[in-house]
């Protein structure tokens, strides 16, 4: 019975799994995987790990889950082994014992991940690898933990000291030039002449992140406005018959446009270290510039406001009804934890920004009337309180916000309509 259930077993996975036999090879899969753990040897241990690699970008959706669980279910942690040793370590705490205890600590999976990562381009691989897998298996707790370990890695190998920043301009490659109209998530870049007006005027600047594994693959980036006195409309910004001017008579530099370009890195924190190379930078090249600020989204703002009854269209066509309102909403609305509501808010007051300026019909796009009524806020960087700030809003939640902005919120009206 037990060489039958073996035998019936084997055909159960490579008929529920085709992706496991790889052509010309003979090994399933989960083979390879075992043999890569297994191997010593740098050569033969790349050519596994592409194998491995380029199987998996040929699996469909269910393959792919297939594959995952294996990872999480087979490759996971020993608990016993942790548990002894956790228990000689308690004995004697020595070098042995302790690396005894970190090896039992890391599931086996975390050394197959960096040993894929050996695989010419291994690292973009495994980007969208991760991609799959939250796409796939958000919702499936027995993944969670397999997320963790690609987290863990990534945080590590992204790190701000092996990431290349870099300007782009309506003279990089083409190539580079198509991923930032792909990837751009905040104001659509319509047309190549669109692109060409946000790169090549010598008020605009864009500036992204890159990996040296990844060196044609901007992990994110940001466009830059050099403009007179701080801006409250995006269109005006993006108008195609706007008269451009010289950097060098520019007081402010309006972030407008920050774009995370790999959704595998998902998790992964760059924008607080892009923001403020990039404000530096800006800062020793134009001595003139005082004022760094963003141009932002507000993209709960509508929801936040059905769900306080105050969605009417009367208070949408209110300029200063919707400015209060705003300004309520990004100062007072909390998550349980006690965060802000909004995920942009989130974002720049957590690098230490305050809450500046709101507009009322700054953003008539779509988008932006459907998310926020068409306002859109200004976050101001003062660079000597950046730190300050962050500070201040890691330990307490607080929300930097100017008078201005406090005396917005307080005049704000949340009788339902």
């Amino acid at each position: 019975m037990s060489l039958l259930a073996d035998l019936l077993s084997t055909v159960f996975e490579r008929r529920l799994m085709p992706w496991a036999a790889v052509p010309g090879d003979g090994r399933t899969l989960r083979e390879m995987c075992a043999d890569l753990l297994d191997r010593t040897g740098e050569v033969t241990g790349q050519s596994t790990a592409r194998q491995i690699l380029d199987l998996h970008a040929t699996l469909g959706d269910d393959q792919k889950l297939a594959f995952y669980r294996h990872l999480a279910t087979d490759l996971g942690v020993d608990t016993g082994a942790l548990r002894a040793a956790l228990d000689a370590y308690e004995a004697g705490q020595n070098r042995d014992s302790y690396g005894a205890l970190m090896a039992a600590s890391e599931p086996p999976r975390q050394e197959l991940i960096r040993r894929l990562n050996r695989a010419p381009g291994g690292t973009g691989a495994l980007v969208k690898m991760r991609a799959d897998l939250l796409r796939l298996g958000r919702k499936d707790p027995e993944l969670s933990a397999l997320d963790l370990d690609f987290q863990h890695l990534f945080a590590s190998w992204f790190n701000r000291g092996f990431l290349v920043l870099r300007p782009i301009s309506w003279e990089s490659p083409a190539h580079i030039l198509e991923k930032i109209i792909q990837y751009e998530a905040v104001h659509a870049i319509d047309s190549w002449e669109d692109l060409r007006r946000r790169l090549e005027p010598g008020d605009r600047r864009c500036f992204a992140f890159f990996h040296p594994a990844m060196p044609d693959e901007p992990l994110i980036f940001v466009e830059v406005a050099l403009t007179r006195k701080v801006p409250g409309s995006v269109q005006a910004l993006l108008a195609e018959d706007r008269a451009p001017m010289a950097a060098p008579e520019a007081d402010t530099a309006v972030f407008y446009s920050i774009s995370n370009c790999q959704a595998g890195l998902a998790g992964i924190s760059f924008g607080n270290s892009l923001i403020k190379q990039v404000a530096a930078d800006l800062a020793r090249e134009l001595p003139g510039l005082t004022t760094f600020v963003t141009l932002s989204p507000i993209p709960g703002l509508m929801r936040w406001m059905r769900d306080q009854g105050l969605a009417a269209e009367a208070e949408v066509e209110d300029d200063m009804a919707m400015r209060r309102l705003a300004a309520r909403y990004l100062t007072e609305a909390k998550r349980d934890d006690g965060l802000p509501l909004d995920p942009v808010a989130r974002f720049h007051l957590g690098n230490g920004a305050q809450v500046h300026q709101v507009h009322a019909r700054a953003d008539l796009s779509k988008n932006g009337q459907a998310q926020s009524g068409g306002v859109m806020v200004n976050y101001l960087y003062a660079l000597p309180r950046i730190a300050q700030n962050h500070e201040r809003f890691v330990t307490t939640h607080a929300v930097a916000a100017s008078s201005e902005i406090r005396t917005l919120s307080k005049a704000a009206d949340l009788t339902p309509a």
